[in-house]
């Protein structure tokens, strides 16, 4: 009787869980690609904020600019309205710069 049952249903089976698992790698590997996407939209983004190329910006981790604390280093800051380039921006990252 069980063999039976085995010979009737193995049959089904074996593609229906060929197709569960293909479709549930789909979706992972198309997840993976979503979010690669949106990470690299979102770094796009982040390299918009033009603080450590501005005159205000000191470079300290305490006080990161003069006039807007708050605001240096977010998105807030890519159209910041006293942005003033400046005159010898530095070379190297700001955390790891010593230059003040």
């Amino acid at each position: 009787m069980f063999n039976l049952f085995l010979q009737v249903v193995q049959p089904i089976t074996t593609p229906l869980c060929m197709v569960s698992v293909s479709s549930l790698l789909a979706v992972f590997l198309w997840s993976i690609a979503i979010a690669t996407r949106d990470g690299i939209a979102r770094l796009k983004q982040l390299h918009q904020v033009p603080c450590s190329r501005c005159a205000y910006f000191t470079g300290d981790y305490r006080l990161k600019c003069t006039v807007h604390p708050c605001k240096a280093l977010t998105e807030d800051a890519i159209n910041c309205l006293d942005y003033e380039p400046a005159a010898n921006p530095p070379k190297c990252h700001p955390k790891a710069c010593k230059y003040r």
